[in-house]
């Protein structure tokens, strides 16, 4: 049985100042194109407030924040 080289090490990434490489990299179902999109907002409309004020962010909805919620940051 193969050993998850992450287990117990916590990923976490901060929303508000996170690069395009840590947002896409960091975040489950972010890619580049949503990075970018969130990097976007933030610079748009200041920093997000709450987790769920990323579902603002085209292309993030409910399930992108649950399966992220603890690795994300404010």
């Amino acid at each position: 049985m193969p050993i998850d080289k992450y287990e117990g090490i916590k990923i976490t990434v901060n929303i508000n100042s996170g690069t395009l490489e840590q947002l896409s990299t960091l975040l489950l179902g972010i890619g580049e194109k949503k990075a970018q999109l969130i990097i976007d907002y933030r610079e748009k409309y200041g920093p997000f407030e709450s987790v769920e004020a990323l579902m603002q962010v085209k292309g993030i909805g409910p399930s992108t924040i649950e399966k992220n919620r603890n690795r994300i940051l404010l």
